[in-house]
């Protein structure tokens, strides 16, 4: 295992570990081994990513339809827990930056006892924010990144904020021009 990996897994587990929400994906154990790192977390059986696939499926419908009202209202519901895991991690002490929100780290839960389904994961990229200056790594997706971190690589937390608005789009199917 390259030592770039095995520092990104670990700085995982260590955000994870500090993470105790509903809105995160749990984190239970990790362990080093010789063939590498292991981290034991909840399980989660599809993605944003999988839905929005799927979608016309899921609602019966063709591409080219409207969305119905049930469809809309669930997007809505969607968004607004994803809204509260994004407070949530920006709200730690010190705030965790994402930097890689897409909807294949948007984790959903069919069974839950808290009434929320949407969770986050993959913190492989995360950081702690530092108040004293902004973050100047350029880690995350290319297509998904926050314009300023194109430009000139500086950025705080609000480029989750951009990133989940990409999400926003392809929830609601906004084309933009």
């Amino acid at each position: 295992m390259l030592e770039a990996e095995k520092t990104r897994i670990l700085n995982e587990v260590h955000i994870l570990s500090k993470c105790n929400s509903h809105f995160v994906v749990k984190y239970y154990h990790s362990c080093i081994e010789s063939i590498g790192i292991y981290i034991q977390m909840e399980f989660c059986q599809q993605s944003l990513r999988d839905v929005l696939n799927d979608k016309d499926k899921l609602f019966n419908r063709q591409p080219a339809q409207p969305f119905n009202i049930y469809e809309y209202f669930l997007s809505c519901e969607i968004f607004r827990e994803l809204l509260q895991c994004l407070e949530y991690i920006h709200t730690q002490n010190p705030p965790i930056i994402h930097r890689d929100i897409k909807p294949a780290n948007i984790l959903i839960m069919q069974n839950t006892s808290n009434n929320t389904f949407i969770k986050f994961g993959d913190f492989g990229l995360a950081t702690e924010y530092n108040r004293a200056g902004m973050s100047l790594s350029q880690p995350g997706t290319p297509g998904n990144m926050a314009p300023e971190r194109r430009a000139n690589g500086k950025y705080d937390f609000k480029a989750d904020i951009h990133e989940l608005g990409l999400v926003a789009l392809k929830l609601f199917e906004i084309t933009t021009m």
